[in-house]
């Protein structure tokens, strides 16, 4: 914006010429051609072109004289670039061709030589803004680019702090467990055993309803614990833990991975994936020859997916009982006779309200479907 001012300001100054002569065909002809070029000088990033059209500007001044007039306006755009050698062209043919074609008019040429003198005091303090702005906006990239990666480093740092306190509850979880089970649970077990045998020896019938109540007491007490440990340690598993460790021990053929899902998973979903996840990579390594294969657990907002496929294209013979080989319908690859580890995944789909979609084009495709509880995916949305 500012440099189409600047040409306004030098094309105004040379239009002062018009104080001194009569305008004409050629000098309409002179401002059109300037401003065409002072245009291309706002627009125009090839210095080439651009100064190979001001050199025939100054060089058509020999047959249309009122091109001298527009000298300045023209220089304007080669002083802002730092084209200096058509400048100086230009002056050279200024101070050869003005006296030739011009009557000289003292007022005329200073006016011309001003407008040089202002047509470099303008392109020099263009170029030292279009630096500074140039400047200006390197350091706001900077800084942008610095607060991205601040930030970005920073969710980063924050999910690995939410992790490892994740896996801290889990690992602190698994430890009361435990805890509960050698202490707390062997003591019980301990005290109902002494309980039957005292009602065994018991001989007073005062003394036999306080037994039994003390049996059913201490019961009561081991069923809660046994419960509360089985809760704590179902919910200490860690299914991208576990998946990542069932593919570590497969050693068959490379396993892609990914992991997209959040942290609080239904127990049973995780253990159903685990122990599909845990089939499927058996049946690759019995009765594939599968080069690769990749595992893929997703979370969607009202579902869990689980997708294990490898590349093989032949079952070994004798084995292939577990890997159909049918239209890559669910009921027809289930329903192959022997295959127990395909039944078993279907079960196990079907006792969570899921769908399975098993498939033996191009390779063998297992996709699992798990929809999400009502007060699952409420929290979830919640969550979000």
């Amino acid at each position: 914006m500012k440099n189409a001012v600047n040409c306004g300001m030098v094309m105004l100054l040379c239009m002062f010429s018009l104080f001194f002569i009569q305008p004409d065909l050629p000098y309409v002809l002179a401002f059109l051609c300037a401003l065409i070029l002072c245009s291309a000088d706002l627009f125009l990033e090839e210095n080439r072109t651009y100064a190979a059209g001001c050199l025939i500007f100054f060089a058509a001044a020999v047959f249309v004289p009122a091109l001298l007039y527009f000298y300045p306006a023209v220089c304007y755009g080669l002083f802002r670039r730092k084209l200096y050698v058509p400048a100086s062209i230009a002056a050279v043919l200024y101070l050869i061709l003005n006296p030739w074609y011009r009557e000289i008019n003292l007022l005329l040429t200073c006016l011309d030589l001003f407008g040089f003198a202002v047509c470099f005091l303008l392109a020099s303090t263009a170029r030292e803004r279009d630096s500074l702005q140039g400047t200006l906006r390197r350091t706001m990239d900077d800084s942008t680019e610095r607060d991205l990666l601040l930030t970005e480093k920073n969710r980063t740092l924050m999910e690995k702090q939410d992790y490892e306190i994740y896996t801290a509850t889990l690992r602190e979880r698994n430890r009361i467990a435990r805890e509960i089970h050698d202490n707390v649970g062997h003591l019980l077990s301990r005290s109902i055993l002494l309980a039957g045998a005292a009602k065994t020896v018991n001989r007073d019938e005062t003394l036999s309803p306080t037994l039994d109540s003390l049996d059913q007491t201490l019961n009561a007490a081991m069923d809660n614990i046994r419960s509360s440990v089985h809760d704590l340690r179902d919910e200490a598993v860690n299914l991208d833990e576990a998946v990542k460790s069932l593919i570590s021990d497969f050693t068959f053929c490379p396993v892609a991975y990914c992991y997209d899902a959040g942290r609080v998973i239904p127990r049973d979903v995780k253990y159903s994936f685990i122990s599909i996840t845990k089939e499927a990579l058996s049946n690759i390594m019995r009765h594939s020859n599968a080069s690769k294969a990749s595992v893929t657990i997703r979370e969607h907002p009202a579902l869990y997916q689980l997708c294990i496929e490898d590349n093989g294209t032949k079952i070994r013979k004798g084995t292939g009982n577990d890997r159909s080989t049918g239209n890559g319908k669910n009921s027809e690859n289930i329903a192959h006779p022997g295959g127990m580890g395909l039944t078993n995944m279907k079960e196990r789909t079907d006792k969570l309200h899921g769908t399975i979609h098993i498939s033996a084009e191009k390779g063998f495709r297992i996709l699992v479907t798990i929809p999400k509880r009502r007060l699952d995916y409420e929290t979830d949305i919640d969550r979000r």
